[in-house]
């Protein structure tokens, strides 16, 4: 059944027809004559099926003009998702009358409230941003007719539907409210039946499947070739804009810094972004700036780029759901895909159970030309640690400078005097105890930096008695060197401070 076959506005066709659109999908050509007819729905739809096109139409289609209230609310579980939406109401609204904005938290809140100020007719959000502007006083839902959660289930795994129900308080009971959601585990159906009246069930397509036009291929690797491989595959293939899927924000960071080396043009986005660095990888990859996108689930179901040829699963996802949301970014709109995942031993686990979710065994791949098989490079420390050869030289005996271990005339001078002093002690004569305050000052001093005349070493001939005036002569340089005077240092005192301490 054609678009104009379910009765939609001229504007709206025209939006639809700029945007080559001529069939409805599965879930559109359902749930559209439903939301139509004023009922609730609970709309179950895999990624990239035109779920968000399934609701963002007849929204359009029944706000008709523009009156500066907020009428519709549509709640999202990302800041991402949140923008995709509020770009695909502007595009298939764009010859009607009518204000949107979008609300979420990672950006300066000003342009929204300025936003707020001038009046919308449609909002999408996030719970939590939306949460602090109700707060704040700074947003007014008193003429919300329509209401839609899109992505339910995720919502759900983020911990966010304390939030929806809260918003939901915040609304007229008189709506009519709209759930899509991949999956209906307990708890959405729990909160469809506290907040809809008699919704009709609409389920495109076989729950827990990944789209028919995507081909999939798992790769068994080592963790540490998981790089080597990726990056062979990307010599070995032509391949268009490509998704790269990683388990933590630390693991897309390393993967971006790997492929930057080898000069592919890349983007990453992830929680540690800021929303600015990430729209700008968005934006750019969608542009064809960036061939590739490394990304963690957390940004993955805010995707939604056209032509991405292939996905590939750096680290497999640990259930179902997530894998089908990873691998729906390729093969939309009924389009075909490819999607890679790269397995580790450890992973296997997961594979199963994915594949029992799914009811489908992967194809599992080994190339040739690749040595899976690889052991680990050692790092260059240890590489050099290893050929090392051992020192022929005995080892240094504590106290004594090194060049005396196989020389023991040569000694540091001084060093050498503190060491006879400490077991001979001589008399002080009056011009060593003015210079050091007696023999114990004198020991100490020259003991405490024994180092300090390294380069004056010189060979001498056994032991000595008392210092001989060229060595007190020397001894006094030292003194000079060290205290800056040959006459004795007294501790400071205010007695001794006079007036020039007051001139400070």
């Amino acid at each position: 059944m054609p678009f104009t076959k379910l009765g939609l506005k001229s504007e709206l066709m025209r939006a639809l027809d700029a945007s080559d659109y001529i069939r409805p999908t599965l879930i559109q050509s359902e749930a559209i004559p439903v939301i139509l007819e004023g009922n609730d729905l609970i709309g179950t739809a895999q990624t990239g099926t035109g779920k968000t096109a399934a609701f963002v139409v007849p929204l359009l289609q029944q706000l008709e003009r523009t009156t500066g209230k907020i009428r519709a609310l549509i709640l999202t579980p990302t800041r991402e998702l949140a923008h995709q939406v509020e770009l695909a109401v502007r595009k298939y609204g764009r010859y009607l009358n009518l204000r949107s904005t979008a609300i979420y938290g990672g950006v300066s809140q000003r342009p929204q409230e300025e936003a707020l100020r001038k009046g919308v007719d449609l909002v999408v959000a996030t719970p939590g941003r939306l949460l602090d502007l109700l707060q704040q006083r700074l947003l007014d839902l008193s003429s919300v007719k329509y209401l839609v959660l899109d992505e339910a289930d995720r919502m759900l795994d983020m911990g966010f539907l304390p939030d929806v129900r809260e918003v939901v308080r915040s609304l007229p009971k008189q709506r009519q409210t709209l759930l899509f959601s991949a999956t209906l585990p307990q708890e959405i159906q729990e909160l469809a039946r506290s907040i809809q009246k008699n919704p009709v069930l609409v389920e495109a397509g076989i729950k827990r499947a990944p789209a028919a036009g995507v081909d999939q291929h798992l790769y068994p690797v080592l963790p540490h070739l998981k790089t080597e491989l990726l990056l062979h595959l990307l010599r070995r293939e032509a391949m268009g804009p490509l998704l790269v899927f990683t388990r933590t924000k630390h693991g897309a960071d390393r993967l971006h810094r790997a492929l930057e080396l080898e000069r592919f043009r890349v983007a990453r986005i992830h929680s540690g972004r800021s929303q600015s660095q990430r729209q700008e990888a968005l934006d750019g990859f969608r542009q064809y700036h960036y061939q590739i996108l490394v990304a963690t689930d957390v940004a993955a179901r805010g995707i939604d780029v056209r032509d991405i040829s292939h996905v590939i699963n750096y680290d497999i996802p640990n259930n179902a759901d997530d894998y089908i949301h990873r691998i729906g970014r390729t093969g939309r709109a009924e389009k075909e895909g490819i999607a890679y995942s790269f397995v580790s031993p450890e992973e296997e686990i997961h594979v199963q159970s994915i594949e029992r979710s799914i009811q489908k065994k992967f194809n599992r791949v080994k190339l040739d030309e690749f040595n899976f098989h690889r052991p680990i490079k050692p790092r260059n420390s240890e590489a050099t640690h290893a050929s090392r050869k051992p020192s022929s030289r005995p080892a240094r005996k504590p106290g004594i400078p090194a060049d005396t271990a196989q020389s023991p005339k040569v000694f540091d001078r001084f060093a050498f005097m503190a060491k006879d002093l400490s077991q001979n002690p001589v008399p002080a004569t009056n011009s060593m105890t003015a210079g050091f305050g007696g023999t114990q000052r004198r020991r100490k001093a020259i003991s405490r930096n024994p180092r300090k005349t390294e380069r004056r070493s010189f060979h001498v001939e056994g032991l000595i008695g008392a210092p001989s005036p060229e060595e007190q002569r020397e001894l006094k340089r030292l003194q000079v060197k060290l205290f800056g005077s040959s006459s004795p240092r007294r501790p400071f005192s205010s007695r001794h401070s006079g007036s020039s301490r007051n001139g400070y």
